[in-house]
């Protein structure tokens, strides 16, 4: 088994591309398996209060619990084709006094889906951190652009004038709800326990009898340790269904990262260009067009949001497979699956608050939008003005809606728009009322009613959120 590995080898771009050292820490091979010996230093600690074992014993074990030794493992592995018994023997060899106490009553699963419940404790409060600090971002980014005019797009096409501050609070309450989900699934994140086999305790009950201690009292007293609840329930594993549920929060992230980023790639494009992600001076657009500054990080952040969500399924499918008391459907897609979401999903939050924080805001072009596509938006408050006036509200519809086909035709044709015109020199529409006010009425346009004010209600309701949590 090749223990050393280089780029002359494939790596997974996640052990080196995507996501940050924090989070591959906590799903590297070393860490797993400091916690595998954390809880059987903590099984064992238990097992001495019940007499079962001495307390030199446990000291033993204590005193190289910090001491993984990943080849001598590797290597008894490849006798064994046991992962888990190979660190306990490798464990074990290194406690001449507390080696043989190792383990004791335990199923591969009360030591492995234990620390794996513990390594999504710690990964669910590093993505929490990452989602924070993007929150905190776009907060600041709402308060500062809560009057900045633009227009709002509906089908990707011109529709009515919006502020920028509104549309980034959409994006904010997204996250917001994604991270009360967070919560809310992190909240319920428990262990197995120690239950063995087929989850009865039936081995914990025969080691036990005599010692005036039962299986459920050392099964709490050892979660204590690990500051872990335990499922009361379970059969060789955790229940499965806990993955899907953390795997569909990261999902929920992923979505509201990837509209987001789907929205500054549209706005960065040169026919709208509203709105940009930082770009360095140094950096490549293209190696073919040295011209080009492509949105990468919104690209990339699309790229492994799409990957995201396809993760739920396959935890789906490890719950649903989990037949009778356990199969092996999980086994190998889990070592891949579960660290693999959590750092694209932490890339993904740290590209995205490098974003927002660094926002390039195309004012020129977001005031050329508005006085081209504007005026269209400004029909709706003057046919609510013509009906008021006694003209009828269907006929003036269709007056209108000439004026702007005929208005649309001259901004194709890279003319100015000439909507206002139009509608003030429409003898139909002078029956209701003057040109004076029909250009008034244009001018004032549709507004963009309360937008400013939710914005930073918006804000602030989620700034308060942060701070009280």
């Amino acid at each position: 088994m090749t223990t050393r590995y280089s780029h002359e080898t494939f790596l997974s771009p996640f052990s080196w591309r995507y996501g940050s050292e924090p989070m591959r820490r906590v799903w590297s091979e070393v860490h797993k398996r400091q916690l595998w010996r954390r809880i059987w230093v903590a099984l064992a600690e238990v097992q001495a209060e019940a007499g079962m074992v001495t307390p030199e014993q446990v000291a033993d074990l204590r005193a190289h619990q910090d001491e993984v030794n990943w080849e001598r493992a590797q290597e008894l592995e490849e006798t064994l084709r046991h992962d888990l018994m190979a660190e306990l023997r490798a464990y074990a060899e290194q406690c001449p006094v507390g080696g043989a106490i190792i383990h004791l009553g335990a199923t591969s699963m009360d030591v492995e889906d234990n620390a794996d419940a513990l390594r999504l404790r710690d990964s669910l409060a590093l993505v929490r951190e990452r989602l924070t600090a993007l929150l905190e971002a776009l907060v600041e980014r709402i308060e500062a652009e809560a009057d900045t005019v633009m227009m709002a797009y509906t089908h990707i096409q011109p529709a009515e004038p919006t502020t920028l501050g509104y549309r980034l609070s959409l994006y904010a309450q997204d996250f917001y709800e994604d991270l009360l989900t967070l919560d809310e699934v992190a909240a319920r994140v428990r262990g197995k326990g120690f239950k063995g086999a087929v989850g009865t305790a039936a081995s914990y009950t025969h080691l036990l009898e005599g010692t005036g201690m039962t299986a459920a009292e050392m099964e709490r007293r050892v979660m204590a340790r690990l500051g872990l609840e335990a499922y009361p329930v379970t059969n060789q594993t955790y229940p499965r269904k806990m993955d899907y549920q953390v795997l569909s929060a990261l999902a929920g992230i992923a979505q509201s990262a990837y509209k987001l980023a789907l929205d500054v790639r549209l706005l960065q494009s040169p026919v709208f260009g509203e709105m940009a992600e930082p770009f360095g001076r140094q950096q490549v657009g293209s190696s073919a067009m040295p011209f080009k500054r492509n949105p990468v990080n919104s690209e990339s952040i699309c790229s492994l949001a799409r990957y995201v969500a396809e993760l739920p399924r396959t935890a789906w499918d490890n719950a649903a497979h989990s037949a009778l008391e356990r199969t092996l459907d999980d086994s190998a897609n889990r070592r891949t699956v579960l660290p693999e979401a959590f750092l694209a999903v932490d890339d993904i939050l740290g590209r995205l608050r490098r974003i927002v924080s660094g926002l390039r805001v195309g004012r020129e072009a977001i005031q050329r939008n508005l006085d081209t596509y504007g005026p269209f938006a400004a029909t709706e408050p003057l046919l609510m003005s013509l009906a008021r006036a006694g003209a009828s509200r269907q006929d003036m519809h269709e007056r209108i809606r000439e004026a702007s086909m005929a208005a649309w035709a001259a901004v194709q044709r890279g003319e100015a728009n000439p909507l206002v015109d139009l509608l003030a020199a429409d003898e139909e529409i002078l029956r209701y009322m003057p040109a004076g006010q029909v250009r008034e009425i244009m001018a004032e346009g549709a507004g963009v009613g309360d937008a400013p004010a939710r914005s930073r209600d918006m804000a602030r309701m989620i700034r308060a959120a942060l701070a009280n949590a």
